[in-house]
């Protein structure tokens, strides 16, 4: 076998090893998606990130190489020979080879640039589906949905674009002094040839080009940057700092003008724009420096406040805050008996239970056993036994981590999924001083008229690692004395594993070879994954921002988990962002809160009983709703909904007070015997 044969065959083995587990995830993933109804979503981003990544990496690799090969054009065909400090020549290789190596340098660095462009799919999809606000920022006058669709998307292209130009003018500046063309000397000093300052001239008239668009831009992303007191263009940014940008765009502009100049004659053209733009970069910051130091600041409340009124107006337009009634409170109002009457569902259900307490406490009476783990507690109220309650409760998740005997088979086939939850009143407690329990116990018993007839949680908090159902394993449901109570999962839920062509995918995704050979795993069985409600809720809607808390109710006899999820943007002109879990925005509108049923099949409208009790749970927690809530921009992104995310969504009103629309989303569980 000769040489290049057995390279072909390593490097189509490597290929087979790298790119399998790849397909399948792919793969898999395209499964999921269309068995939980949301396959459109996958397909949108895989398209656009495909479409995206294929221009990066034609474009960038275009640009490199003809830059590259227009450079290489000058080398001599022969070898050259490079005399080193110790004068010993080493022959670097000659021009026909030099110019494969270029193209798979160029090849090699439009890789990364090809990566970075189809992360961008999102702001592309926002792009193409934004509409307009209706409202005008104060200063340029821009509707507000430059700034969130257009701004954000010409940013990233413009600097990718300079990095790349970048790139290819070292490049090709390097390849110029490596064939002679381009260097110093004692006699003359720098010196470029006519080939080399024809080439290169036109490479820093397009990066002049580029950083001309970003000094237009720079007006409007002074309105998304904090500046002294405010967030947002204060006195001096209006004053110097946006004419000093407009002023550099046209410097710049005439900067791509001398650099084609100099690529006819000498380089002081090119010298002269690049001294200019530095000037004037400097000499903008500078003069608005000196303005707010000798001019804003002895008289800052009177020269800011325009400004500060601009500010504030735009936060609390952004956040929904713009409609609030104020009323005076004197505090001489004294409090009767008929007050106390009329409050009564209020007075007779205020919280005596802190959160983290009571979660240890229930951690200590209704874990059962040390593989049960009690998450988080949340606030709801149901109506109980004919009165309107307020509760705490607390779903038992599975933790696979604490389980003894940590097997494949116990992990993945056995203990698949939590059982019931612990549910009791804000303010009563035993005689022992322990907290009242309505609903405790496994399986879950009821002391109130709020029954639980599936109990099983296969999504949860804590659950994020694959289970199996449907196997020929039974599931450990809970406990009983010394034995176990088991069940089948007889639901619909889950990515069928109906062939041994299914088996092997699932076996590379989660690289686990008991896939393939378990004999519990039959025609009929089906995998779970992504069973963390977070992870499950950015995979379906990714383009919603959520609490980061889900909480537990039961509906119907049924448990659902909700989260409540916003549309948000770091980019509304002149709002001051907030910071909520790591991340940053400065508009945010509620859409309402997802509503996931721990024994899932595919997202569809719950009809009936359950939805409407869910929709009362949704309206009585609005809470996040009524402080965020933003009533003209609630179509903001139903068009990214219908056709650019392919999501299927149902609007309904999730209360009058917040006056926002929410998109309820509800999945239907098995039954099980």
């Amino acid at each position: 076998m000769n040489r290049p044969l057995r390279l072909l065959l390593a490097f189509a083995l490597l290929a087979l090893v790298i790119g399998l587990p790849a397909i399948a995830g792919v793969y898999t993933d395209w499964l999921w998606f269309g068995e939980v109804g949301y396959r459109q979503v996958f397909v949108t981003e895989v398209t656009t990130r495909g479409w995206l990544f294929a221009l990066g990496i034609l474009g960038a690799f275009a640009l490199l190489a003809t830059n590259f090969s227009i450079a290489l054009r000058t080398l001599p065909p022969s070898p050259i020979v490079w005399v080193g400090q110790p004068g010993v020549p080493v022959a670097l290789p000659s021009g026909a080879r030099l110019g494969r190596l270029a193209r798979i340098l160029a090849a090699v660095i439009a890789l990364p640039f090809a990566l970075q462009a189809a992360a961008q799919w999102w702001s592309v999809q926002l792009w193409i589906h934004q509409a307009p606000f209706g409202q005008a920022d104060p200063v340029l006058g821009h509707d507000v949905a430059f700034y969130v669709f257009t701004l954000p998307l010409l940013s990233g292209a413009l600097a990718w674009l300079l990095t790349l130009l970048a790139v290819s003018l070292i490049g090709s500046v390097l390849l110029y002094a490596l064939g002679g063309r381009l260097g110093l000397n004692a006699r003359a000093g720098l010196f470029v040839g006519p080939d080399a300052r024809r080439h290169l001239g036109v490479l820093g008239a397009a990066v002049f080009a580029v950083l001309a668009a970003q000094a237009w831009l720079a007006p409007a992303r002074q309105l998304l940057e904090p500046s002294g007191l405010i967030f947002g263009a204060s006195y001096a940014d209006v004053a110097i700092r946006i004419p000093a940008a407009r002023i550099l765009f046209a410097v710049a502009l005439a900067g791509a003008v001398l650099s084609l100049l100099s690529s006819r004659g000498t380089l002081r053209p090119v010298l002269v724009a690049i001294g200019l733009y530095v000037a004037t970069s400097i000499g903008g910051e500078a003069v608005a420096s000196v303005v707010q130091r000798f001019v804003v600041l002895p008289n800052e409340q009177t020269r800011e406040t325009p400004y500060m009124a601009n500010n504030i107006a735009a936060t609390l337009k952004a956040f929904g805050l713009d409609n609030v009634t104020e009323r005076e409170l004197t505090g001489d109002a004294t409090l009767g008996a008929a007050d106390i009457a009329a409050n009564a569902a209020t007075l007779t259900n205020v919280r005596l239970w802190d959160h983290q307490p009571l979660l240890d406490t229930f951690a200590q009476l209704q874990e059962i056993r040390p593989y049960y783990d009690f998450a988080s507690v949340d606030n709801d109220r149901y109506t109980i036994n004919g009165e309107y309650r307020q509760v705490m409760l607390s779903a038992r998740e599975l933790n696979s981590q604490a389980l003894s005997n940590r097997t494949w088979i116990n992990e993945h086939l056995t203990f698949t999924h939590g059982y019931g939850l612990t549910l009791g009143p804000v303010n009563q407690v035993t005689n022992e001083g322990l907290p009242m329990l309505f609903v405790k116990d496994l399986p879950p018993v009821s002391t109130a008229d709020l029954v639980v007839t599936e109990p099983r949680l296969y999504f949860g908090e804590l659950s994020n690692d694959y289970v199996f159902v449907g196997t020929h394993a039974p599931e450990f449901d809970y406990p009983r004395g010394d034995d176990n109570v088991t069940s089948h999962y007889v639901g619909n839920g889950g990515v069928p594993v109906d062939s041994g062509w299914r088996k092997l995918l699932f076996a590379l995704r989660f690289r686990s070879q008991q896939i393939l050979f378990s004999n519990d795993i039959v025609d009929t069985s089906r995998v779970l994954f992504h069973r963390r409600i977070d992870e499950r809720l950015e995979e379906i809607a990714p383009f919603l921002r959520y609490e980061g808390d889900p909480y537990i109710v039961v509906a119907g006899g049924r448990l659902y988990w909700m989260e409540d999820a916003y549309t948000t943007s770091d980019s509304y002109p002149y709002s001051t962002p907030a910071t909520s879990v790591g991340s940053v925005f400065s508009w945010m509108i509620s859409r309402g809160a997802p509503v996931l049923s721990p024994c899932s099949r595919s997202c569809s409208e719950n009809r009936g009983k359950s939805a409407a009790d869910l929709r009362h749970r949704r309206s009585w927690r609005g809470g996040a709703c009524s402080t965020a809530a933003y009533r003209t921009r609630t179509s903001r992104f139903v068009s990214i909904l219908r056709s650019g995310a392919g999501y299927w969504v149902k609007k309904m009103r999730s209360g009058r007070t917040c006056g926002c629309e929410a998109f309820f989303v509800a999945i239907p569980g098995p039954v099980h015997p």
